[in-house]
């Protein structure tokens, strides 16, 4: 299990590390053709600032050689925001007074035909942590319903158990996203203080339950504005080689949430600027050419304009997190605001002005790049 290889790095000696790297690990993390863990904390550490366009360069030069120039849409599908958590940063926390919404079949129809129309093949299924009412009996009903709609179908749900995986992926189940949130384990709790996520280890062993469940694609990440964006990247890092090594066959994602408004919200403890993200999201291209980089409605549309070339494959368009909030019940309270309110039209369109294809599903994309 990952916890093994986890427990071998100390979160301070590992920030520590970091913040020590010079121009002179930089550069040397640049001039290789492949690139380790210390090259990685090189690349994502205060050093690497000054060399931020030639980053983006080789950013771009890695992402065109192997997706192609192609960005892949996706919609978020809130089923549910019932939750048994307390987490400060969300607003569907246990402890916040909203009203409790979890779609039937009839409305998960309406909310995908509507995705339908606007030209949605991937759909990300989301719900709160509640094992009662959205449990593995109505997501396994949920994709069952939905899979004949969508080319791809993936889950961001509480974490399952191995067995419960193999149900959904029996059912069509092709991804699931599950951010650790933090890595850093002294200070998880107070982020978690109640509910089943408040168990660190439990959710640090679900990518390792995903792959024995043999599903095809997990995402990962980290909720920018907890702690130390640098030394949990690092960790993610880790945890993204660890998985490659043991699960060769899949697939492997990363996302970079920041930390956005909602109702009951604490404030970030972490800032990360723009020109951070744009060095963090470059670093992981220049470390893992193969990984997926997911970048959602939270960013502004100015940012997500220019990280169109920057090492991003994947974005998701007109969003609406709460559920039932394209067709059912829009005015109902969403977990955090989104920062890109345009159109999937409009993001289609300014993905083409940017000389990209903007595509619907997977075999788009390799068709594409073989063009290319």
């Amino acid at each position: 299990m990952f916890k093994e290889e986890f427990e071998k790095h100390d979160w301070d000696e590992v920030q520590a590390s970091i913040y020590a790297k010079t121009a002179v690990d930089v550069e040397r993390a640049l001039n290789k053709s492949r690139r380790d863990l210390e090259d990685f904390k090189a690349l994502i550490s205060p050093a690497a600032a000054p060399y931020l366009e030639q980053m983006a360069q080789i950013s771009h030069r890695i992402t065109q050689k192997r997706f192609g120039k192609t960005m892949q849409l996706y919609a978020p599908l809130y089923l549910s925001n019932e939750c048994q958590n307390i987490c400060t940063y969300c607003g569907f926390s246990y402890d916040n007074k909203l009203r409790r919404k979890t779609l039937s079949g009839v409305e998960m129809l309406q909310e995908a035909e509507y995705l339908k129309q606007q030209g949605f093949e991937h759909v990300l299924l989301v719900t709160g942590e509640a094992t009662k009412t959205v449990g593995v009996e109505y997501l396994r009903d949920a994709i069952r319903l939905l899979r004949p709609h969508f080319a791809n179908i993936s889950i961001e749900v509480q974490p399952l158990d191995e067995d419960e995986y193999r149900i959904l992926a029996a059912e069509g189940l092709y991804a699931v996203l599950v951010y650790q949130e933090t890595y850093h384990k002294d200070n998880y709790k107070t982020y978690h203080p109640k509910g089943k996520k408040s168990n660190f280890d439990y959710r640090l062993d679900t990518p390792d339950r995903l792959g024995a469940a043999g599903i095809h694609k997990i995402g990962l990440g980290v909720l920018i504005g907890l702690e130390d964006w640098r030394a949990d990247n690092f960790y993610t890092a880790l945890h993204v080689g660890y998985l490659e090594r043991k699960f060769w066959q899949t697939r492997y994602s990363i996302s970079f949430p920041r930390l956005r408004p909602a109702t009951g919200l604490i404030e970030p403890k972490v800032v990360i600027t723009d020109k951070e993200l744009v060095q963090l999201i470059c670093a992981w291209r220049i470390f893992n050419e193969e990984i997926e980089l997911s970048i959602s409605t939270r960013e502004n549309e100015v940012f997500r304009n220019h990280v169109v070339k920057l090492g991003a494959t994947t974005m998701s368009a007109g969003s609406k997190t709460n559920p039932g909030g394209y067709a059912v019940e829009p005015e109902s309270l969403e977990q955090f605001e989104i920062d890109d309110s345009r159109t999937v039209a409009e993001v289609k369109q300014m993905i083409e002005r940017s000389g990209y294809k903007a595509v619907w599903k997977d075999w788009e994309q390799f068709a594409t790049i073989e063009k290319v």
